[in-house]
């Protein structure tokens, strides 16, 4: 294919590795509360008194697992009827990948620091980052009919859903710098995704 970005490769191996950077990710989590943990027992802490002592760290944890896990399963049902990548998905993969990475460096700093808006900006940002770009990929994807398998029908329902998982994203980001004493608590608005698309839904089916 001629010009520029028309360069086409096999998508099996990009995704196998953003599956092993993913994985990898995930286990990085845990290296800092291991570490805590050792800590405690030499200062011949209880269990119960860790619990308390690094709750914040704990529920970060907990926390980001559950967002990795969410993110890499869009990834994948994003990626399941590409055939193809060029160089701009591969750099938006990339792009996707090095925020992932990120998000354990900010989840350490969650409870083991005091909390600052350097802090919730490069937390809660992440998420945000890393959810812009997957939008961007739908949209590259939407308008590259030639990185998806022959006959397959571009799914909008799922570019509407990671557009407002973004939104609230952003809103909670905007939430937590900007109302005293709520900070991570605005991820909270993350349980509106569901009712919000719903809404949408039901909006676009209304003015047909």
């Amino acid at each position: 294919m001629r010009g520029r970005y028309r360069e086409l490769y096999p998508v099996e191996r990009m995704v196998f590795f953003t599956d092993a950077v993913v994985a990898i990710a995930m286990t990085l989590l845990i290296l800092p509360l291991l570490e805590s943990v050792t800590e405690a027992a030499a200062a011949g802490l209880s269990t119960r008194e860790y619990v308390i002592e690094h709750d914040g760290q704990l529920v970060a944890f907990a926390l980001s697992f559950v967002v990795i896990s969410v993110f890499w399963r869009g990834h994948d049902r994003l990626y399941a009827p590409v055939a193809h990548f060029n160089k701009p998905l591969f750099w938006l993969n990339v792009a996707w990948m090095f925020s992932i990475v990120w998000l354990p460096v900010a989840t350490a700093m969650v409870g083991a620091m005091e909390t600052d808006p350097l802090q919730l900006t490069l937390y809660i940002g992440t998420m945000f980052t890393t959810s812009l770009i997957t939008v961007g990929t739908h949209l590259l994807l939407w308008r590259s009919p030639q990185l998806r398998t022959p006959g397959d029908v571009f799914d909008v329902s799922a570019l509407r859903g990671v557009s407002v998982a973004t939104g609230l994203f952003g809103l909670a980001l905007g939430l937590a710098l900007t109302v005293p004493g709520l900070q991570f608590w605005s991820l909270l608005v993350l349980t509106l995704n569901g009712p919000v698309e719903w809404a949408l839904s039901r909006s676009s089916r209304w003015k047909r």
